[in-house]
């Protein structure tokens, strides 16, 4: 099908048009919040477009975590305690405009750091304009292997930091689970996925890798444009090779559409997992029944032992009468992080900021966070299943909150 403009910079990572903006960028001039007064962050999020379900669980996680610092007093820096903004501007869900937001932030609105969109499609992009102008940025949302392929030569990430799961582990999880679940099925599996970044990855070559190593064949590995709307000769090959597995890659809207499509093609597969677009709340709310028994990567529930993580729930549903994702813990986690890095510091200064995040250390709402050399932390990663509306952690047993299901027949 034809892709317009628009939707081929996002299959491309717009990251051509990112590269020459940051190259034309000029050093980030000194910063509003070099004084004592108040200190602004900054951030471009999908608020619109086709991962605007993700960006608004993102806007609040960070938004959530300024509030708290703000109601204590202020962020402590130095000898003084400090009041901290947050600007956030909407990238629609194109890496350009997240390029070009990336760019107002440090050079109009004077920002001492930054956090990172969503997905590497549009975390990439804006990650590329902060570590040119030597801004900090801390993000989550970025899987790890797709961040660290983008990594800027020579000299890699300098100023950029991610905190998010490992696709060798998001596509082992499934697997996993129905080992462990002792699942009978024919050891045939069918993938789909897209052409962006991660999509590539994950079902081009971790999943088909995953899959041999499980001992299952890979009956069909179909990609598709990323913004594909028709997906019905796919499914028709998927169900004409008999595959009782089914792994999905895609966008939300496009994750929607092929569950549609699969029940009307009479395809019943035993497992489904739909990775990326199955994850938001949106997802299943658009789906209802039928994404009952679809399996998705997580990496945090609300169960987790970690400080905080029982109420953050609590706390987001309350407030916004909806749903919670697991995108508020990682989202609240790096902005904890670089506000903790700043106080750290004992500075706004970029340099001294940047030198503190190497060295966090420290369990969170989403987990421990410890960077490594490659500027990442990773998360251990849990299987999701959707169940009744809810997700439920079905892998592995010491995290479990519901009983694996097979996808129901009807």
């Amino acid at each position: 099908m034809a892709i317009g403009s628009r939707r081929r910079a996002i299959v491309a990572l717009g990251l051509a048009g990112c590269l020459l903006l940051a190259a034309g960028c000029s050093k980030k001039s000194s910063s509003s919040s070099s004084g004592g007064g108040d200190i602004t962050i900054g951030a471009s999020l999908p608020l619109s477009g086709p991962l605007a379900g993700f960006g608004g669980f993102v806007k609040w996680g960070y938004q959530h975590a300024v509030d708290q610092v703000n109601a204590a007093g202020g962020l402590q820096v130095g000898s003084s305690r400090r009041h901290v903004n947050l600007t956030v501007l909407d990238d629609a869900t194109d890496p350009n405009k997240v390029s070009a937001n990336t760019d107002t932030l440090i050079s109009k609105d004077h920002v001492t750091a930054l956090l990172g969109s969503c997905t590497p499609a549009l975390v990439i992009p804006g990650a590329i304009v902060a570590n040119r102008n030597r801004v900090p940025m801390v993000t989550g949302c970025a899987p790890l292997e797709a961040f660290k392929s983008q990594a800027p030569k020579p000299g890699g990430w300098q100023y950029v930091w991610d905190v998010f799961f490992d696709e060798p582990d998001l596509a082992a999880a499934p697997f996993q689970t129905l080992n462990t679940t002792g699942v009978t099925t024919n050891k045939k599996v069918a993938i789909l996925h897209d052409n962006g970044p991660d999509g590539l990855v994950v079902g081009g070559q971790i999943w088909p890798a995953m899959a041999k190593a499980n001992g299952y064949t890979v009956a069909l590995n179909q990609s598709f444009p990323i913004d594909n709307t028709q997906f019905n000769s796919f499914i028709d090959a998927a169900k004409a090779s008999g595959a009782d597995v089914l792994l999905i890659d895609s966008l939300t809207p496009q994750a929607v559409t092929i569950r549609k499509q699969i029940s009307a093609a009479g395809y019943h597969p035993k497992v489904i997992v739909a990775e990326k677009g199955g994850e938001p709340v949106q997802f299943a709310q658009a789906l209802g029944g039928l994404a009952n028994g679809v399996l998705v990567g997580g990496y945090w529930d609300a169960s987790f032992p970690y400080p905080g993580a029982s109420t953050l729930r609590q706390q987001y549903e309350q407030q916004t009468g909806q749903t919670y994702s697991q995108h508020i813990a990682d989202s609240d986690t790096v902005t904890q992080v670089l506000l903790d890095a700043i106080s750290t510091a004992g500075s706004t200064d970029a340099a001294k900021v940047n030198d503190a995040l190497s060295k966090t250390d420290k369990t969170y709402v989403v987990g421990p966070v410890k960077f490594d050399a490659s500027h990442t932390s990773k998360l251990p990663m849990v299987e999701l299943q959707w169940q009744g509306g809810a997700t439920k952690v079905v892998w592995p047993a010491d995290r479990k909150t519901g009983t694996f299901e097979l996808v129901p027949s009807s």
